[in-house]
């Protein structure tokens, strides 16, 4: 179901626990054969396919399309927010749905430079609300054991506008993908420290501007191995996950609340 398609009376009618589930992306620069959006279609392609899945058993916001960027500034279209501006925007999304009584949230996103003000929005919605399950996810480590087969790419194909990116969206929007401008493999490697991708954690992150990262091509990765079935693989796979985890939130009931333990 779609939060915004309801009358007021139809959204206060519903089962409190029915989780709600939020998209957050991107508008950004994906190199010479993506187009800016596709960070936000590739997360709203996910929550169609949930919502086709489980209908009366998801409820799905409005996305929030433009995300935290300013690592893409030097390439033309990139659209970015401060980190403050996003914390405070989608924490009073969060803030509304609770106030209307729900009490399971799944914010799902699509876009790396999403990850770590996602992990504080967490600590900061999941404290203010303890009566409440709120939950983050990346969509690529969500369900990153089950993509693991899907990849052909070598350590580091998969980035931005990679061999991942590129298959979905030759699934989901395939107008969008400039087929002629697809590349071979791009990446500016540093530190063996620092070398990781989608699926392959790294020890740690050295800070480097996706123009740094990608010697000034915007890609990270290896589009060349994208195909239109690859990314159907790859949907199946993530919606899968995600409607476990909408599943798991219904059937765990409410959450209990934990006595705090004084020891005299």
């Amino acid at each position: 179901m779609k939060w915004e398609t309801k009358t007021s009376a139809e959204i206060a009618a519903l089962d409190r626990t029915i989780p709600v589930v939020l998209s957050i992306a991107a508008i950004e620069q994906h190199g010479p054969h993506l187009a800016l959006e596709t960070d936000a279609v590739i997360g709203a392609h996910y929550l169609e396919r949930l919502d086709a899945r489980l209908g009366e058993k998801v409820l799905i916001l409005p996305q929030v399309k433009v995300g935290c960027s300013e690592h893409h500034m030097e390439f033309a279209g990139t659209l970015s927010v401060s980190h403050e501006a996003f914390m405070a925007y989608v924490a009073d999304i969060v803030n509304s749905v609770v106030r209307h009584g729900f009490r399971n949230i799944v914010i799902l996103n699509s876009h790396g430079g999403n990850q770590a003000v996602g992990g504080l929005l967490l600590e900061k919605l999941g404290a203010a609300h303890r009566e409440c399950r709120i939950a983050f996810f990346t969509w690529w480590r969500l369900a990153g054991p089950e993509l693991r087969s899907v990849r052909e790419s070598a350590p580091g194909g998969l980035g931005h506008a990679c061999e991942f990116e590129t298959s979905v969206m030759l699934s989901a929007k395939p107008e969008d993908v400039r087929r002629e401008k697809i590349g071979g493999h791009s990446s500016a490697k540093t530190f063996d420290w620092d070398f990781g991708d989608m699926l392959i954690a790294d020890r740690g992150t050295l800070f480097r501007t996706m123009a740094e990262k990608t010697n000034g091509t915007g890609v990270a990765g290896d589009p060349s191995l994208a195909t239109a079935e690859k990314g159907a693989a790859i949907t199946e796979a993530v919606v899968d996950q995600l409607a476990k985890v909408v599943t798991d939130l219904v059937a765990a009931g409410p959450k209990p609340v934990v006595p705090i333990v004084v020891a005299s």
